[in-house]
């Protein structure tokens, strides 16, 4: 195993070196070249992967049904409880935890600092939909970049860090991924981006994650204050997190979320209670109040010595055992952290109709659905909270788009459509009961 990891370990150091050939600093006239007959022969493949994406869950494989998690001790790697954790998933927005790890290593290693300024290429400002907006052309600072992904999880923020850590090459920095994952044991994991988009080729299993997260925590220490952060202000906007679980769970210290149509809501988290660090990983929940319900369920066993059983155990009185195994901002970025109360105890109840994100706010008709996405991501960026999402009607004969923020609490839909109003524009409050939503782009939304 040894050796495997060091073959890995050197496989990733080529990788390296090859993209800092190609980001050194040789005319500028090749420089432009090499990154065009990159970005060209990338997107090409891009558009091929994207065709063969299914619209709809095929039932087996990373989309078959059920759900799949683990729990671990962060100390001993021991694995607490575990349900169908050996089954490909697709990441979603987790897959951004890798190119965080890529990056803690980059900065550990001294190849970059946090104010070291990353190009924001056309590809990387073009990825839809969940986005900070940046400019093809334009520089962001490796802080920004972070803060971003670990909030709102911004994919053009990550496509630029991926890229700048890939040598200008957003194949190579996947490459990259992929050999790390290995390198720590993710047998059965394998990445084609650095943002999460939608691609089959991309999966990871529940263990896997847990491999991963486990490293971030253990290995970079002095980063884990990003996962930890609620808010960040970037070019005087606030943006903020969409980690339900650094709200409301006690102890909670990160780590990320994640969600695409076929792979569905999933969360890994970290939290420390009296010194003991727990990881816990679900995924392909059918929604965020399930993922955070069972999350809460899967933490609060493990710390208290007793792991409930999931609802699907139950179901299919399933009894497995599992087996022991080892498993300082400058202007341009302010970020808060949210303390975690010493007495406050976890409400591990279900959710509340009020509480739970079954409100949607519904932000007007357009009669061109460009104009309705960028409504709705434009709502989404004030709050950053909910899904952003478009619905084809039908109103009088004519075709319309109606644009809206779904997967809200009450009271979110509420700050949302307060906060949208006071910008001049339109913004309604309603309970969510259309399951035929078109999804932006069909991409990740968190």
């Amino acid at each position: 195993m040894r050796s495997k990891r060091n073959l890995a370990g050197w496989a990733i150091a080529g990788l390296c070196l090859a993209g800092m050939a190609i980001a050194s600093p040789a005319s500028a006239h090749e420089k432009h070249h090499v990154v065009h007959h990159i970005y060209a022969a990338h997107r090409i493949a891009r558009v091929r992967h994207y065709q063969s994406i299914p619209d709809t869950s095929s039932g087996f494989g990373p989309t078959s049904p059920g759900i799949s998690s683990i729990i671990i001790d962060v100390s001993s790697g021991q694995v607490i409880s575990a349900h169908d954790a050996d089954t490909p998933r697709y990441p979603a927005s987790l897959t951004k935890l890798m190119t965080l790890d890529l990056a803690f290593q980059a900065l550990a290693d001294g190849r970059m600092t946090l104010d070291t300024r990353i190009p924001v290429s056309e590809h990387a400002a073009d990825v839809e939909p969940v986005k900070l907006g940046l400019r093809p052309g334009s520089t962001i600072s490796v802080r920004s970049a972070i803060l971003a992904m670990t909030t709102m999880s911004a994919n053009d923020a990550a496509t630029a860090l991926g890229e700048y850590l890939g040598g200008g090459s957003e194949v190579r920095c996947a490459q990259m991924m992929t050999l790390r994952a290995h390198a720590l044991g993710m047998a059965q994991t394998e990445f084609a981006n650095p943002s999460g988009l939608p691609n089959p080729n991309q999966v990871t299993t529940a263990r896997d994650l847990a491999l991963l997260a486990r490293d971030l925590v253990r290995t970079y220490p002095q980063f884990q204050t990003f996962f930890e952060v609620t808010s960040f202000d970037f070019r005087g906007h606030q943006v903020y997190s969409n980690n339900e679980m650094l709200k409301t769970y006690a102890g909670a210290t990160g780590m990320k979320t994640g969600y695409t149509d076929l792979a569905r809501h999933n969360l890994v988290t970290s939290a420390d209670r009296g010194g003991r660090q727990l990881i816990g990983v679900v995924l392909h929940e059918p929604s965020w109040g399930t993922a955070y319900t069972q999350m809460t369920a899967m933490l609060d066993g493990g710390f208290g010595g007793h792991v409930p059983m999931t609802r699907e155990m139950v179901a299919t009185a399933t009894n497995r055992t599992a087996p022991h195994v080892l498993v300082k901002p400058p202007a341009e970025t302010v970020a808060s952290r949210t303390p975690t109360p010493a007495t406050q105890l976890p409400d591990s109840r279900p959710q509340t109709p009020d509480a739970a994100k079954h409100w949607v706010a519904q932000l007007g008709l357009y009669y061109y659905k460009t104009d309705a996405r960028i409504a709705a991501l434009k709502a989404r960026r004030l709050r950053g909270r909910g899904i952003a999402q478009i619905e084809h009607v039908e109103r009088n004969g004519k075709h319309l788009w109606l644009a809206q923020l779904t997967g809200l609490s009450y009271m979110g839909a509420h700050d949302t459509c307060h906060a949208v109003n006071a910008h001049g524009r339109q913004c309604d409050v309603q309970s969510q009961g259309s399951d035929n939503l078109a999804m932006l782009i069909g991409q990740d939304q968190t």
